[in-house]
Formats: C-alpha cells, structure tokens, sequence
C-alpha cells in the first residue's frame, strides 16, 4: 500500500525486521569482542579445538584453513573443508572455540545424514536463483500490471523464506551439538561453557532475524499485490 508515495508495507513490516536483524548483528558483535578476551583454560585455539573435535568424530579428511575476514567462518561440504577466521584460527578464547566447534557441528551434520541440513543443500540453487529473480519479476508484474509475473516473484521469494525457516533448525543443531561435544571432551567447563552459549545463543538470532526478514517481505509482496487484484 502506498500513502502519498510512501511504501506503508514496507515501513510497518519490513523496517522492524530490519531493525531486529541489526540488533541480532550488534548483539553477536558485543557476545563475541566479550568472549575473545577470555582465554581458555587449556590454552586451545580454535583451529586445535576444531582439529580434536573433527579427529573424536572420525573426520581425521575434513581440513582446516584460515582465511580473511570478521567471522566469516564456514564449513565448505564440497571440499570438504572448514574456513576459520584469523581470530578465530589462532584465538586461544572461548569464542574462538565456541565457533570452531559450531563450524564442525556443520561437518558432523553432513557425515551423519542430519535431514535438515540436507534439505537446504538441496534447495539451495533454486534459492540463489530466486533471490536474484524475485523482486525483479515482482516488480515487472507490478509496473505491467501482469498477475502471473507477481506470483512468480511471490513464489520465489517464498521459496527464499523457507531456506531461511530450514536454515534455523541446522544452525540451532550445530550449535548444540558444538555445546556438548566441547562439554563432554572436557574442553571447556564452567563459565567458559556458558560464554560457548553465549555466543553461540547470540549467532543463531541472525538467523532468527534473515527469517523475519524472509517473512516481512514476503508478506509485503502478498499484500502489494492483493491490494493490486482488488484495483
């Protein structure tokens, strides 16, 4: 709906999405500059702590690299091989162990067969291809006044909306998973346990925050052309 050229959908649904996913963003940020100056009792990096953790679970083939950026960490199922950030490769902290553990939660998920996880490999393609199209073929329709080309883009993004919804329960997995694996090993205890958490409770809400996100926008776009139809 538009009020004297001003997207009202947008400010009313997609603008609190917004603001949560910057706190979510600034809320990982705080977590995890607090826990980087924790060292671990035990004196393990992340890159050690993600080497024991990967050689416990039998995936003595999974690698370990370093590379730039600010937690730009992730798990690469295609080469098999887990990307740490320098401070997170050479923090001797409980969030740099935490993530580790978190990004090795990743491999497990793929050597065990976890279903999510495989879901939202599988989907993953046609979600890079409707992100890209969505709002395009959207916005086509809208200026064309073309229905068919509105709901392409609607069912595209929602497509988009539920990468997210499935991307939720395999981060909170991982994360679990990083928990206890740390816990049981006797890697971490105590109150660096609860600064794993921490950080790790503070990084799953980014996920929780790119679903609401997902949501808003794919509500606004209904609505747009609900509102369109009735015109």
């Amino acid at each position: 709906m538009f009020f004297y050229g001003i997207d009202v959908y947008y400010i009313v649904l997609v603008l609190p999405a917004l603001a949560f996913a910057l706190w979510a963003q600034a809320r990982v940020s705080s977590a995890f500059n607090r826990y980087s100056s924790v060292r671990t009792g035990n004196g393990l990096t992340g890159a050690e702590a993600a080497r024991l953790i990967l050689d416990r679970s039998g995936l003595q083939d999974v690698r370990i690299e370093q590379i730039d950026g600010r937690l730009s960490d992730h798990f690469d199922p295609r080469s098999g091989v887990i990307r740490l950030s320098r401070d997170v490769y050479y923090g001797a902290t409980v969030a740099a162990v935490g993530v580790a553990a978190h990004e090795c939660g990743h491999a497990i998920q793929y050597a065990q067969g976890y279903f999510p996880i495989k879901v939202r490999s599988a989907i993953l393609p046609a979600t890079q291809i409707g992100s890209n199209l969505a709002f395009p073929l959207f916005l086509l329709g809208l200026v064309f006044s073309y229905p068919p080309l509105m709901s392409a883009g609607i069912l595209l993004f929602a497509l988009v909306a539920f990468f997210q919804l499935v991307t939720l329960p395999v981060e909170y997995n991982a994360s679990s998973r990083a928990v206890e694996i740390l816990s049981s090993s006797g890697m971490v205890s105590g109150e660096e346990e609860t600064g794993v958490r921490r950080v790790l409770s503070a990084a799953a809400l980014t996920y929780v925050a790119a679903l609401a996100t997902a949501l808003a926008n794919l509500l606004r776009l209904i609505l747009i052309a609900g509102r369109r139809s009735r015109d």
